[in-house]
């Protein structure tokens, strides 16, 4: 899939399964496929993981990224066995305290081997790892010393006549992810990888990220992206497709919005809420659903839905575009809202305008 030159930015993840079970590693590829995930990346521990790649990319329809670290020779039989894509950090690539030299060669049979193959390097920079000489200049990893390590590793590869890149910049630090992609940005032409790296949990890794990143893709700066979360990687996919819809820059599936509830909610908002969410999470077709508290407010309040729900008082209303549609007894409202949700998508999916 075309990465950068005006392609839309790309939703990735990666898999937390052995890379070595590919039974396991397939399923879950296949359910952040069916999520919305764009290109996928499998750690490669060891040549046993290495040779799994075949068997996987026979089986699943998304690009396969293999992370390398340390070991050349690792990342030479991922490409051979068939990987699209791998990531490295190219000043590592030889393991720890290898000379410039030795490291010169290894990382040519990288190159040599990706042009052979016709596939594309991902440098992937972390402010965990940075080389040694980096990290003393700048006292510790600030944006400069993050955009230095990637321009470095950058020229290793360009001296070897290899261009086929798109660059990361890692840290857990919000700051510092901003001014790092910002200097890098302003340094290369790159295609961009965006993330924070170690973000935390649903909670915690999805404000993080959506604020780093928000900020960066409102610039323009970004081609891919991944929601690093402490969770099921699907999470992530759900969290990295709500970023680029609040920011107009992709939409798939409904859009859900709800009220925070308040001493009017006579229903049971946050089941309600919930059991809609669970519904719709395989539509694919864009829609602004909305979930109310309030009968009387409800509509207007969410008049730019295409269609909503409310109730209270023993009724429930279906409503679209503020205007109400239909009102059933309160404990036929999900089955019933549900099966309008679901008639409005075949409408949708058949329209002559689509």
């Amino acid at each position: 899939m075309a990465i950068g030159g005006g392609a839309p930015v790309a939703v990735q993840s990666m898999t937390n399964t052995d890379t070595r079970d590919v039974a396991a590693t397939v399923a879950q590829i296949s359910r952040l496929a069916e999520a919305g995930c764009e290109i996928i990346r499998v750690a490669v521990l060891d040549q046993e993981a290495a040779a799994a790649i075949r068997e996987i990319r026979e089986r699943i329809t998304i690009p396969l990224i293999a992370d390398i670290h340390f070991d050349h020779r690792l990342a030479v039989a991922a490409m051979e066995h068939g990987a699209q894509g791998i990531r490295i950090n190219p000043g590592n690539i030889g393991g720890p305290a290898i000379s410039p030299t030795k490291l010169k060669e290894k990382l040519a049979r990288v190159a040599a081997a990706a042009k052979a193959h016709q596939v594309a390097i991902r440098v992937g920079v972390n402010a965990g790892s940075l080389e040694k000489d980096i990290l003393a200049r700048h006292g510790h990893p600030t944006p400069a010393a993050l955009v230095e390590s990637a321009l470095r590793n950058i020229a290793l590869l360009e001296d070897l006549g290899f261009e086929e890149m798109k660059i990361s910049l890692k840290s857990s630090n919000v700051l510092t992810t901003i001014e790092a992609y910002r200097g890098l940005a302003a340094a290369c032409d790159y295609p961009l990888h965006l993330g924070v790296t170690e973000a935390g949990g649903l909670i915690a890794g999805s404000v993080k990220s959506s604020v780093a990143l928000g900020i960066l893709l409102y610039e323009g700066i970004g081609d891919t992206l991944r929601i690093s979360l402490t969770r099921d990687p699907v999470e992530e996919i759900r969290v990295a497709y709500e970023l680029l819809r609040s920011l107009r820059l992709r939409e798939r599936g409904p859009e859900l919005i709800s009220c925070p509830t308040c001493g009017r909610c006579q229903v049971n908002l946050f089941g309600l809420a919930e059991e809609v969410e669970r519904h719709i999470q395989k539509i694919e077709t864009p829609l602004k659903i909305a979930v109310m508290g309030c009968v009387v407010n409800g509509p207007g309040e969410a008049k730019e839905a295409d269609i909503g729900v409310a109730g209270g008082n023993g009724v429930g209303i279906i409503f679209k575009k503020g205007k109400i549609f239909k009102k059933v007894p309160e404990h036929e409202l999900l089955p019933v809202f549900l099966a309008e949700i679901n008639q409005m998508t075949q409408e949708r999916r058949f329209s002559p305008k689509e």
